[in-house]
């Protein structure tokens, strides 16, 4: 098993409890979609279905003002872009984002890479532009130290190393196939912030337009 149990006790716990989809649990454990569909497809989500009228209307209320929040996050992107554009490695920040972020979520940005210049450019914009505290996990292979991995990369990102999460690759027990290596690991640093998600992908959006 690539992965502790605990782990795999966790996500369907989270599937149980929580009645999080299989995107939800990986985004929220930092884990491959295909190992938590795995561990959970023999938990079907069971939702409530039959939904009063109040209470249609209380859902459509709450979900309209969230969005409003998160279009006036995305104008505010917008108004920022003339001064952020100017800043140093910005625009680098952003185009590297489009080529390498994470895109399925609303709600998260995150980057992941094996080279410690592009996660350390992704830390520390995304550290200067929110005020989430980013979360940085890795994933290794079974031949390297987990206690060099997270001394290598606390250092590069100036985070604490015992906070940072290591998840042990699903493949790694297939070392002997394995010519090239990522010496560090795959790092990916993120950040959970919905207003800043739609204030990025204002800054997308401008980039975007550029090429066009």
């Amino acid at each position: 098993m690539a992965y502790p149990a605990y782990m795999r006790e966790r996500a369907r716990e989270l599937r149980i409890t929580k009645m999080l989809s299989v995107d939800e649990i990986a985004e929220r454990m930092a884990l491959p979609r295909t190992t938590v569909y795995y561990w959970i497809r023999d938990l079907p989500l069971e939702r409530e279905r039959r939904w009063s009228a109040g209470q249609r209307k209380g859902t459509r209320s709450m979900q309209n003002k969230w969005r409003l929040k998160r279009e006036a996050a995305y104008d505010r992107g917008l108004l920022e872009w003339n001064e952020l554009i100017d800043l140093p490695t910005f625009r680098d920040f952003v185009v590297l984002y489009i080529a390498e972020g994470y895109k399925r979520s609303r709600n998260t940005a995150s980057i992941c890479n094996s080279d410690p210049t592009i996660v350390a450019l992704g830390a520390h914009w995304l550290r200067r532009l929110t005020t989430r505290m980013p979360v940085v996990s890795v994933q290794y292979h079974l031949d390297q130290d987990p206690r060099t991995l997270r001394s290598f990369w606390g250092q590069t990102l100036t985070v604490d190393p015992d906070s940072i999460r290591l998840h042990l690759k699903s493949n790694s027990g297939q070392l002997r196939t394995r010519v090239w290596r990522c010496e560090h690991g795959v790092a990916a640093v993120a950040v959970h912030d919905t207003y800043f998600r739609a204030r990025l992908q204002a800054w997308i959006d401008r980039i975007h337009q550029s090429w066009l």
